[in-house]
């Protein structure tokens, strides 16, 4: 049954910042009879053909750096990237108005039932694969539709009226998106926690809360934690909800409900006994971090589908565009994109599955300053890497810490993108892989890390046989 949205939709409404999600919400607005006001920092011309797209629909336009001033609508949609704790959203609110997200709007209002995957590594493939485990039950039993979206890409907002209480949403939520949200999803998992995002974030301790908003609120009735990681295995004594635990290391100890790998093979045990699920051997991605991909995604979907569908998926999901994706063998040197890696936890991962191949390879790492500890990328790199080549607002802050340990580690510093992966193309021989692998955020150079993997694909294709 289709929801009618004129019952909630206050006719006084504000759309603060343009973006992936908000554009499509604007539309939205507009296709219900809703004209918001869009506000944005940016001058009208900077917006271009956004400017333009949105009077056109027929909102008003409020731009500049006074874009906030009176900010008095009933209903404001703030971007994913704004603090909810701005002044300016506290005032309103104070007064009245109701300030939320395209997400927690959705999240509120969603028939569907909703599985919810955050976390500092691994969400966008545990996002990926929970996905593709329904759409495969879908195919065998003629279940409901499948939507996958949030911070993975697609909004999910326009295609609330569509959905139907049969139907599934698999929402990524980054912790920009959970801040301050007052609704979760059915269903939450959180692959794992790492310092992350801290330049946006007061603290660690602000990050880690941001995270738990995903199970504390109404819906939710399962959480899925990660056993081998000391910060999520924590939060399982906050749960208000049952908790579902998995490991890469074998039963968790104490754990009722779980889903593990033991003796080369993945089993769970939903409160009726240890059942096989899926041999490790069969799955196509490599890694620790991939197979405890593949342990949340089973547990997240626990009673939803079949060891059939699971194993199916396994046989032809070879991973996601931007991580460990092989590009090409030129000069006898193999290139590896891998430009999701935005943080030292998800490089140090990447390093370590090639070096279960044998491979030590040349990497290219840094980018926009997030405000971690490079410390352990150092260290990493030291381990499984041949050289890096640095590059990025961060290249000279992980130089510092690769001299300080001290051991001669070959390292590169090249401001400039495309002259960076032009020298690790110099300094690799051939049999070499050549990796980018960046450990950092894109936002120094790129709109995000899929242009900048798509400006690394370019240039590798275009070098020549020698």
């Amino acid at each position: 049954m289709p929801i009618d949205l004129s019952v909630s939709l206050p006719k006084s409404c504000a759309v603060v910042g343009l973006g992936v999600s908000n554009l499509p919400l604007v539309r939205f607005l507009c296709a219900h009879g809703v004209k918001p006001t869009v506000r944005d920092r940016k001058e009208e011309g900077e917006l271009a053909s956004l400017a333009e797209e949105v009077r056109a629909l027929g909102a008003a336009l409020i731009c500049g750096e006074e874009y906030l001033q009176n900010l008095h609508e009933a209903l404001i949609f703030r971007s994913p990237g704004m603090r909810p704790d701005l002044p300016e959203f506290c005032r309103a609110a104070e007064n009245g108005s109701f300030v939320t997200s395209e997400m927690e709007w959705f999240l509120r209002a969603s028939p569907a039932l909703t599985l919810g995957i955050t976390g500092s590594d691994g969400k966008t493939t545990t996002t990926t694969l929970t996905g593709l485990f329904l759409e495969e039950e879908k195919k065998r039993k003629k279940t409901g539709r499948v939507y996958v979206g949030g911070n993975i890409g697609a909004p999910l907002l326009p295609h609330l009226e569509e959905m139907s209480a049969r139907d599934f949403a698999v929402v990524e939520l980054s912790s920009f998106q959970l801040q301050g949200i007052r609704f979760s999803p059915d269903r939450a998992a959180i692959t794992n926690l790492s310092p992350n995002h801290l330049n946006w974030h007061t603290d660690f301790s602000e990050y880690v809360s941001a995270k738990t908003e995903i199970f504390k609120h109404e819906r939710c009735k399962l959480l899925v934690l990660n056993a081998d990681n000391a910060e999520t295995f924590a939060l399982a004594e906050r749960s208000p909800v049952p908790v579902t635990f998995f490991s890469a290391a074998g039963r968790p100890r104490g754990a009722e409900k779980c889903v593990f790998s033991k003796n080369d093979m993945i089993f769970a045990d939903f409160g009726n006994g240890e059942k096989p699920i899926l041999p490790i051997a069969e799955i196509r991605l490599p890694g620790k971090h991939n197979l405890e991909n593949y342990l949340t995604a089973i547990a997240l979907t626990e009673g939803l589908v079949s060891t059939e569908s699971i194993a199916a998926v396994a046989k032809r999901f070879c991973g996601v565009a931007h991580r460990l994706q092989k590009i090409r063998t030129v000069g006898g040197v193999t290139y590896y994109n891998s430009s999701i890696d935005s943080t030292p936890t998800r490089t140090r991962a990447a390093l370590s599955a090639l070096c279960e191949q044998g491979i030590r390879p040349v990497v290219i790492c840094g980018g926009y300053d997030k405000h971690l500890s490079y410390a352990p990328l150092a260290e990493a790199l030291e381990i499984y890497a041949k050289s890096v080549v640095l590059t990025g607002q961060t290249a000279r802050t992980i130089a510092e810490e690769i001299e300080k340990r001290g051991s001669g580690f070959p390292f590169w510093i090249e401001p400039d993108f495309r002259v960076a992966v032009e020298k690790a193309k110099e300094t690799a021989q051939p049999g070499d892989v050549v990796l980018l692998s960046p450990a950092c955020a894109s936002f120094d150079a790129f709109r995000d890390f899929a242009e900048r993997g798509e400006v690394f694909c370019r240039i590798v294709n275009d070098f020549s046989e020698e």
